[in-house]
């Protein structure tokens, strides 16, 4: 689709939505961001998994890259209540391969610096992790923590630092805490963390077809129209 037809789409879809349902789609696209991402790595809890998702909303991080070597990550739509439906999520799933290794290598090709969050190996604190770059933060499932594959090729080691006996959080916590920080200090160290505006637009135009009930055919009624 070409820019101006996209551009035409979503003035005549925007019809079909409240003023204040456009203006949440606007304003939330101002707010998200590529420039940190989330990789999950053999999440099997439902519960967790869909808390994950809620929190990458909530922070305006857009993507999150699912990893399925051995358990199949699941959504919970009562615990994510439709943030997953606003998040691009990438899933790698293969027989026979090492999907994380794949995963890594795609986000690698674009620029990611790849981030494990462990408790067991020499690291830096997630306050330590700088967002000059663009950062890939790795989860792993609820038991065992991240692969070795996963901490064995990670460019950096990250820890949440804790005063107490626990040695870590729960992963939905882990989550949460460490974009927090580094979601509040990319806005307020980084210029170039924001969408790019074709991002945006293609984001909005995605957005208003999940918003409007019956869009697929008000959509097909805007081509007919156009090409007559």
């Amino acid at each position: 689709m070409q820019l101006e037809e996209k551009q035409q789409l979503i003035t005549y879809l925007g019809q079909f939505v409240t003023h204040a349902r456009w203006e949440k789609i606007v304003s939330v696209l101002q707010q998200r961001t590529r420039h940190i991402t989330v990789i999950l790595e053999d999440i099997y809890q439902p519960h967790n998994a869909s808390a994950v998702l809620r929190s990458c909303d909530s922070f305006g991080v857009q993507d999150v890259h699912i990893i399925e070597n051995k358990n199949i990550f699941t959504i919970t739509q009562g615990v994510t209540v439709g943030s997953d439906r606003w998040l691009t999520l990438y899933r790698y799933n293969q027989e026979g391969i090492n999907n994380t290794q794949e995963c890594l290598k795609k986000l690698r090709s674009e620029g990611y610096i790849i981030a494990a969050t462990t408790p067991h190996t020499k690291q830096i604190t997630v306050e330590q992790l700088s967002v000059n770059t663009k950062v890939a933060l790795m989860f792993g499932s609820e038991i065992n923590g991240l692969s070795e594959y996963a901490q064995n090729n990670a460019d950096v080691s990250v820890k949440i630092p804790m005063q107490g006996f626990s040695e870590s959080f729960n992963i939905s916590v882990s989550v949460a805490l460490c974009l927090y920080d580094m979601t509040n200090r990319l806005r307020r160290q980084h210029n170039n963390w924001e969408l790019t505006e074709t991002e945006k637009l293609d984001l909005e135009l995605n957005w208003l077809r999940k918003s409007i009930k019956a869009g697929e055919l008000i959509e097909k009624k805007f081509f007919r129209d156009i090409c007559n």
